[in-house]
C-alpha cells in the first residue's frame, strides 16, 4: 500500500553464546538493586549476600560480572562439600549457584557461612527463592541463613521484557523487526524462561523449515502451542 511504513529490520552478527558481560547486561527497574549491589562491592551490607529470582531472571549473570571484579571462584550449590570449602574460598570470594531446598548439603554450606566470617570472604548466592523459606535441619544453619540480606530481582517490566526478547534473538544471530518483538511480547508469559523459550522455538522452527523468523511464523506457533 503507497505510504504504508514498512517494520525496520533489526539485523545482529552476534555469536550464539550468550554474553555474561557489564555491557550486555540489560538494566530496568527489575533488576536495579541487585545491579547496585555488585556495583557497590566490596561496599556491601553483609559479606554474605543473596540474589534471589526466577530463572533466567539475570542472577547468573550478574554473579558473573562479580566474579570478574572480585576474582570469586564459583560452585553449584549441589556440588559444595565440607572438604571443598577451604579450597573454594582461597581467593577470598566465591559464587554458591543455584541454592535450592533439599539440594545441597547443609553442614557443607553451614561450614563455608563458619569459614567465611572468620577469614573476612565474601560470599554470594544465587537462588530462585530466598533460603529463609527453606526446610533447613541444621538449626545454626536455618538461623544463619535467615540472617543473610536478600536482594531480588523481579519480574520484567514492558521495556526490559521486549529487550529480553531482542536480546536472545541477537544472541542467536536471527534477524528481526519490531512488529515480532511487540507480538512475541503481547502474547506470551511475561517471565524471562518464556521469552527463551520463544525464541528458541522460532529459532528452530525457522531452521526446520526453512523459513525466515516472521510475525506470522510466530502465530502459527503459538496458535499451536
Amino acid at each position: 500500500m503507497a505510504g504504508s511504513v514498512q517494520p525496520r529490520q533489526l539485523a545482529f552478527a552476534l555469536p550464539h553464546a550468550e554474553s555474561l558481560t557489564r555491557d550486555n547486561f540489560l538494566e530496568g527497574p527489575a533488576n536495579e538493586a541487585a545491579l547496585t549491589l555488585i556495583e557497590r562491592w566490596p561496599d556491601w551490607p553483609n559479606r554474605i549476600m543473596v540474589l534471589a529470582g526466577e530463572e533466567g531472571s539475570g542472577k547468573s549473570h550478574l554473579a558473573s560480572i562479580w566474579a570478574e571484579h572480585s576474582g570469586a571462584r564459583s560452585i553449584a550449590a549441589h556440588a559444595l562439600t565440607a572438604a571443598a570449602v577451604p579450597s573454594a574460598l582461597a581467593t577470598g570470594a566465591l559464587v554458591v549457584e543455584d541454592l535450592r531446598e533439599n539440594g545441597f548439603d547443609e553442614r557443607a554450606l553451614f561450614h563455608l557461612m563458619n569459614l567465611a566470617r572468620e577469614d573476612d570472604a565474601f560470599v554470594l548466592i544465587t537462588a530462585r527463592v530466598p533460603p529463609s523459606s527453606f526446610e533447613i535441619e541444621l538449626r545454626d544453619l536455618r538461623s544463619r541463613l535467615r540472617a543473610v540480606p536478600v536482594v531480588t530481582l523481579a519480574p520484567p517490566d514492558d521495556l526490559l521484557f521486549r529487550a529480553l526478547i531482542v536480546k536472545f534473538c541477537a544472541d542467536r544471530q536471527m534477524a528481526i523487526d519490531e512488529s515480532l518483538v511487540f507480538y512475541l511480547a503481547s502474547r506470551i508469559e511475561r517471565s524471562y524462561a518464556a521469552a527463551r523459550r520463544a525464541v528458541e522455538l522460532l529459532d528452530s522452527e525457522a531452521l526446520r523449515l526453512g523459513r525466515p523468523v516472521t510475525r506470522a511464523l510466530a502465530a502459527e506457533l503459538l496458535r499451536s502451542a
